[in-house]
């Protein structure tokens, strides 16, 4: 996607891209980071960003999921949980249009990335503190956010619990997506054996920002199967076979093979 500050023109392109998906014949269609609203400046976030129970979005979602009879992860919205703090929250919902879990992103982005800009997300954002692992038709899905991405022993963890994908719908920037967005994506499925999709924002913003785009889907031996290699709004389906993570551990079972390790400082001199 290439979401605006607009949110009803938001909720309209991700519902035209929902319903081509599941017109390909997609059963899970997940969407990027901040779906419903792109918007970094405090005022006109909090002038936009409303509570989970009356989110315009959130509910079109559900209808939308309902009416398609498929299983929605809505990447993230910007729900408001206080006159200062949003959180940062992915949706799944169940084809009968129902949340069947939430998952605030953990890690915010506080950095300075070297394109002129710094992010501090946790200036309007409050970070979540849980992992979240959901059952969609028996396969585990494991949610994660954007810059989660970058903090392995999440993805490990998740994993471990049983995971069998691995969710990380972002809006990397265009200066790291460029340098590390293919590799960090095909690094957490090598470690962990799972699928990863890893949907995305692409293009220049009317905030200013530029994100990466690039959607990905990669399998548990790393390979990228699907890819939308530009950053133009479109929709990318794939058919995934499960098998393969049970194949990928059996040849690599790192998961098994952890060892505690005990750091000591050099003893000599």
């Amino acid at each position: 996607m290439r979401s605006t500050d607009s949110v009803e023109q938001n909720i309209k392109d991700a519902c035209t891209l929902i319903r081509d998906a599941r017109a390909q014949g997609a059963d899970l269609i997940a969407t990027p980071e901040m779906t419903a609203l792109m918007e970094m400046r405090s005022k006109p976030l909090f002038e936009k960003a409303v509570a989970e129970e009356v989110d315009p979005a959130l509910q079109a979602f559900r209808d939308l999921a309902r009416e398609l009879g498929c299983w929605l992860l809505i990447g993230s919205l910007a729900v408001r949980l206080s006159d200062s703090k949003c959180a940062n929250r992915a949706y799944l919902l169940n084809p009968a249009g129902e949340i069947v879990t939430r998952y605030d992103k953990i890690h915010m982005f506080d950095v300075e990335v070297g394109d002129g800009q710094s992010y501090r997300e946790s200036k309007n954002y409050q970070a979540g503190g849980h992992a979240v692992l959901a059952d969609v038709d028996g396969a585990k899905l494991g949610l994660t956010i954007c810059y989660d991405l970058r903090f392995p022993h999440l993805y490990r963890e998740l994993a471990k619990a049983g995971a069998d994908i691995l969710a990380v719908p972002a809006a990397f920037t265009d200066v790291t997506g460029r340098a590390h967005w293919h590799a960090l994506l095909r690094a957490r499925a090598i470690e962990t054996g799972c699928f990863v999709i890893a949907p995305a924002q692409g293009g220049h913003h009317e905030n200013g920002r530029d994100t990466y785009g690039h959607s990905l889907i990669i399998n548990p031996w790393g390979e990228i199967i699907g890819e939308l290699d530009h950053q133009e709004p479109g929709v990318l389906a794939r058919s995934i076979n499960l098998q393969e993570v049970s194949d990928a551990r059996a040849k690599i079972p790192a998961l098994t093979h952890d060892r505690e390790i005990a750091l000591s400082a050099n003893q000599n001199g």
